[in-house]
């Protein structure tokens, strides 16, 4: 990535990091909105779930044995 795209991307970060705690709802309507960093770890989990569903799907649909096309 280019300098710019760093720079640009670190400006978003910060903007966001500030808009978090001047519009942070102090009383969440969810339990899981206490536990830090949810969304993180949530996140986290969900792609190595689709990580690993695809590898099973991929083995069990599309992969084939060495010698699958050979008469």
């Amino acid at each position: 990535m280019k300098t710019w795209h760093w720079i640009a991307l670190g400006v978003v970060f910060v903007i966001s990091l500030i808009l978090e705690f001047f519009f942070m709802e102090i009383k969440s309507p969810h339990w899981w909105n206490s536990i830090p960093a949810f969304y993180a770890i949530w996140g986290f989990l969900g792609t190595v779930a689709i990580i690993y569903i695809s590898k099973w799907l991929g083995k069990l649909f599309i992969f084939r044995d060495e010698d699958y096309y050979d008469a």
